[in-house]
């Protein structure tokens, strides 16, 4: 039997439905960043980093673009002939086919995957945050504590605290209680949703519950180990770490990588960020371009001004247009004198010429207020924009949309186009 010490299972499946239009068509950890990355990078990265050389990658909303990003891993270094990087979607089995339920269910789905490596300990890791964190200190630290589980940790501003799975810890770090999304939560001790699990008491555990529906790590297997009496440890973690799930918080983590000084360095020698790099030629500025506080991607072409905005690969920008606090994915083409304040612009868009996204003020979405609430303008994938057409704040395109789509030329704020292929 083969021997890992440590493998991780990379839970990667979700559908992502707070990015609205952004994740119509491709799965969350697949959604583009910084330029240059996608988001299931990050994890991947860290993992290579931390010396985990066999990663499980549990996929199932829209896999097609995440499967063929890792393949057989060859940026991470895991197209290894033992162990390496594995994709795991749901499959059909003598009982019937099953849909994963919950992160745990998903897990518990792969029991046979993990006992081929015999591990000792399981690295539970969520495909959608963006961070840097060396899981081999972490493992050192659950050793150290003689641990069953070991739950990755940071502290939240208080008001934020009931959006996550809270930990109480006594004077040792060992948990006492745990919360999950507490309505009065009585500490702002967050879990990240990274665990390491010593692999008896995971085996244990998943097999106990696997009758649960949607069986979930922060609902059901956590605290059935508490009750269980299992020694169950908080590692505190003070680095930058971001879940980028609604589309706010997406821009932001975006934004803070073109600080002066960046939260979230990019460029550090000694901790790489990996990625499937396309084979393309190098980014070309004209003379009359303006660029601002950006980054460009490979391959972009840059005839206008572009200030405080991350273009993606590929992109063409033409002139007279004008880019501003906003993000654009790779292949896009915008049209001239094209006027972009504030706005995420999926991969492969065309915006026509003279047409003008984000004016106006803010008004509360008639599409979906849970998912747009902030100035932003968001266009899905493939989409295409007219010309000489207005767009508000607060509107989501996806789709192939034609002049006749935009009443008088206009796309008020808080409205929508969502054309064949979107999400309703």
């Amino acid at each position: 039997m083969i021997k890992k010490e440590m493998i991780a299972m990379l839970l990667a499946g979700g559908q992502g439905s707070r990015l609205g239009v952004l994740t119509q068509k491709v799965a969350k950890p697949a959604v583009s960043f910084g330029g240059k990355y996608r988001i299931i990078d990050f994890p991947l990265s860290n993992c290579i980093n931390s010396g985990v050389d066999t990663v499980g990658v549990l996929t199932q909303y829209q896999p097609l673009r995440l499967n063929t990003h890792i393949g057989i891993g060859i940026p991470w270094d895991l197209d290894r002939n033992v162990g390496g990087v594995t994709i795991l979607p749901p499959y059909e089995k003598s009982k019937g086919s099953d849909w994963y339920t919950g992160t745990a269910n998903a897990i518990y789905q792969n029991l046979e995957y993990m006992e081929t490596y015999n591990p000792d300990y399981v690295l539970i890791l969520s495909g959608d945050h963006i961070y840097k964190m060396d899981y081999e200190v972490m493992l050192e630290y659950h050793k150290a504590n003689n641990a069953d589980i070991t739950i990755a940790a940071m502290p939240v501003p208080i008001e934020d605290a009931s959006r996550f799975g809270i930990l109480i810890t006594d004077e040792n770090n060992r948990i006492t209680e745990f919360e999950e999304k507490p309505v009065n939560p009585r500490s702002n001790l967050a879990s990240m949703g990274i665990y390491i699990f010593s692999w008896k008491v995971l085996k244990e555990a998943l097999i106990r519950m696997s009758e649960v529906p949607g069986c979930d790590f922060g609902k059901h297997i956590i605290p059935y180990c508490f009750e269980s009496g299992d020694r169950v440890f908080a590692y505190e973690y003070n680095g930058y770490w971001k879940d980028v799930g609604t589309l706010s918080s997406y821009w932001e983590a975006n934004m803070e990588l073109i600080d002066i000084i960046p939260e979230f360095n990019l460029y550090e020698e000694y901790w790489k960020i990996y990625t499937k790099s396309d084979i393309i030629p190098p980014q070309y500025v004209a003379e009359e371009a303006v660029i601002d506080r950006s980054i460009i991607g490979e391959g972009s072409e840059i005839y206008g001004e572009i200030r405080n905005s991350v273009i993606g690969a590929g992109v063409t920008i033409k002139h007279g247009a004008v880019i501003k606090d906003s993000i654009i994915m790779r292949e896009c083409v915008i049209g001239e004198n094209v006027k972009i304040q504030k706005a995420i612009i999926a991969e492969n868009v065309k915006i026509g010429a003279n047409s003008e996204l984000g004016f106006g003020e803010f008004v509360t979405s008639k599409y979906d207020p849970k998912v747009y609430q902030s100035d932003l303008v968001t266009v899905g994938e493939n989409s295409i924009i007219p010309e000489n057409v207005k767009v508000g704040k607060n509107t989501a395109i996806a789709g192939e949309t034609t002049a006749e789509d935009y009443a008088d030329g206009e796309l008020a704020g808080g409205d929508y186009i969502i054309k064949a292929g979107g999400i309703r």
